[in-house]
């Protein structure tokens, strides 16, 4: 559906963004790859495997699902009854509890939290519908995580970029006391050796997303403030000034 509608965009004349629709292609894999395919099979065969999984479908999916930005492309698409239905949704209020950036890391961190340091863990390796639904659930919530923090679509519950980094930040510490957790105490029946190179790619490879996240939230707050300026009218003023230097020079070299 979302390949369709940007073929329609571009069969209307108001191209979409390749770069979107490529996010969206990589998202999906990533999202399906913890289900599906060689990097499934090695979750089940090694703590390890299970962490690469966990990070593909919890947080690299999410942030590319994020980036292609579904919601503008269906309101972009859809004809206006549908699209009045969209915003509708967007603005419900469960929409605006669960994209409130508290709610959203209790939701993505705090699940991962009770994951690994449950029995919820050696549960979910004995039983398959219990697997698919934590995987569904490390989805969702991660994609709401990350568009309370950096979402580039409309959202119902715009928090300040102060709140935003300090959810951030907060959430940054409480992933990384984890992965130290699990690498100090690995899950009981499990080899040792395994689960301390499954903390590390939880603790170094959940490190690397977040610091997009952090990049990506540093250039939404550049721009906003780009936009404050200008109406504020510094930025004009500052262009006029450089205007009226250049105008300066160009009479002072006519008179030489």
């Amino acid at each position: 559906m979302y390949v369709c509608a940007a073929v329609i965009q571009y069969s209307t004349g108001r191209p979409w963004p390749w770069y979107r629709t490529l996010f969206f292609v990589l998202g999906t894999a990533a999202a399906a790859s913890g289900v599906a395919g060689p990097v499934a099979t090695w979750s089940h065969e090694t703590f390890t495997g299970h962490v690469g999984a966990h990070l593909l479908v919890g947080m690299v999916a999410p942030l590319l699902l994020v980036l292609s930005a579904p919601v503008t492309l269906a309101l972009r698409t859809l004809g206006t009854v549908p699209a009045r239905r969209v915003v509708r949704l967007v603005r419900s209020l469960p929409a605006r509890v669960l994209t409130n950036p508290v709610v959203a890391a209790t939701l993505a961190v705090g699940g991962t939290w009770v994951l690994y340091r449950t029995p919820l863990f050696e549960a979910t390796r004995s039983d398959v519908l219990l697997h698919l639904l934590v995987t569904l659930h490390l989805l969702a919530a991660g994609y709401l995580y990350t568009a309370a923090i950096v979402s580039v679509d409309p959202s119902p519950h715009r928090s300040s970029t102060r709140v935003r980094a300090a959810v951030l930040l907060v959430s940054i510490a409480a992933h990384g006391v984890l992965a130290k957790l699990v690498y100090a105490q690995p899950p009981a029946g499990l080899d040792v050796a395994d689960v301390r190179r499954g903390a590390q790619l939880m603790f170094y490879g959940g490190d690397l997303v977040e610091l997009a996240l952090a990049a990506l939230l540093a250039a939404q707050w550049y721009r906003s403030s780009g936009r404050d300026l200008r109406r504020a009218g510094l930025v004009p003023a500052a262009v006029g000034l450089g205007h009226l230097q250049s105008e300066q020079l160009r009479d002072e070299k006519r008179t030489r």
